[in-house]
């Protein structure tokens, strides 16, 4: 039987490096009163200001939360937003010197205007294009040095198609990350969907698998899944293939071992960010255990959790590990 509790104090020994898409989300409360004279859109009082972080940066303060010492490579612009956005990971004890600033591009950021507890608009201030070679050249460098140096257990891609990610970038980790026998993760997106060839743990959710696949899958059950996992292995020549399916759950398939795991989920208050949560669940146990079945459960449950609590927040480490002693005695 697994050792739940020395399996979270494990933990705090695991380095983990994110390199991705990081954001600023910025939420402005306020109160509607009156239509405005000049057009008949409502006028929203600002009652208060908040800044979170997002993006890739939200897998980092999930795996901060559990206890890992993590490292963020991104790519922001030399902006206030990217001030705010380094002073907030800094705050969550992230490493963010490997985190560069560009003349050429901005941080993105994500405005929400609410209103009585509802999104009434959302402004995206954000650079999409590709790194230029030069902003290629010093995050790959960095990330290169961080290899060799410290040695961390596991390197996890957040593709938001922002630009970070590029393909070279995308290529060259991996190929340094094998070399070193160092595990890789990716949660992609579909304009890079297939450049993750020879990853360790794939984690596209069922939207983007559709997406990146081109299928209709009218059924989800246990063989269709493993029919995607074998169109993906014979693209990406991956490891492990591990699909969120909203409230279904998860699949998890590593050569002939395959499961689909339900959703413990009770109530669900908002999805928002369940998706980063278990990223970096699963990266987490799969590289203390290498048991891709307890990665599978841990992160399905953890998943559930956070979709559990209103907006985008960081797993609990005590309350997961807790549900966990709870649900998985089996193990």
């Amino acid at each position: 039987m697994i050792d739940l509790v020395k399996l979270f104090e494990e933990f705090k020994n695991i380095r983990a490096g994110v390199i991705g898409d990081v954001m600023l989300d910025t939420y402005l409360w306020g109160h509607v009163e009156r239509i405005s004279p000049e057009a008949p859109v409502p006028v929203v009082s600002l009652d208060k200001r908040e800044y979170r972080i997002g993006g890739a940066g939200n897998v980092a303060i999930n795996l901060a939360s559990l206890g890992a010492e993590v490292s963020v490579f991104s790519v922001i612009g030399q902006d206030d937003e990217g001030n705010i956005l380094k002073e907030l990971l800094e705050k969550k004890g992230i490493h963010t010197g490997d985190i560069s600033r560009s003349e050429t591009r901005i941080t993105t950021n994500k405005a929400r205007i609410i209103s009585r507890n509802q999104q009434m608009m959302r402004l995206d201030s954000e650079t999409t294009r590709d790194l230029s070679p030069e902003d290629e050249d010093r995050i790959v460098q960095r990330i290169e040095n961080y290899l060799s140096q410290k040695r961390p257990q596991v390197i996890i891609f957040e593709d938001y198609n922002k630009g970070v990610l590029t393909e070279r970038l995308i290529t060259e980790v991996i190929a340094l990350c094998k070399k070193q026998q160092i595990l890789t993760a990716v949660d992609p997106k579909k304009k890079h969907f297939f450049l993750y060839k020879g990853v360790d743990i794939f984690k596209p959710n069922l939207k983007e698998v559709r997406e990146g696949l081109n299928l209709l899958l009218n059924e989800i059950n246990l063989p269709a899944l493993q029919h995607i996992h074998q169109l993906l292995t014979d693209k990406l020549k991956h490891r492990i293939s591990f699909i969120t399916l909203s409230e279904k759950g998860v699949f998890y398939q590593e050569e002939k071992l395959a499961k689909i795991i339900p959703s413990y989920v009770r109530s669900i208050a908002d999805v928002s960010g369940a998706g980063d949560t278990v990223i970096a669940v699963a990266s987490l146990v799969f590289a203390a255990t290498k048991d891709t079945s307890l990665m599978s459960e841990i992160a399905n449950i953890a998943g559930g959790l956070v979709c559990e609590e209103v907006g985008t927040v960081a797993i609990d480490r005590d309350r997961l590990l807790e549900r966990c002693k709870l649900l998985l005695d089996k193990f």
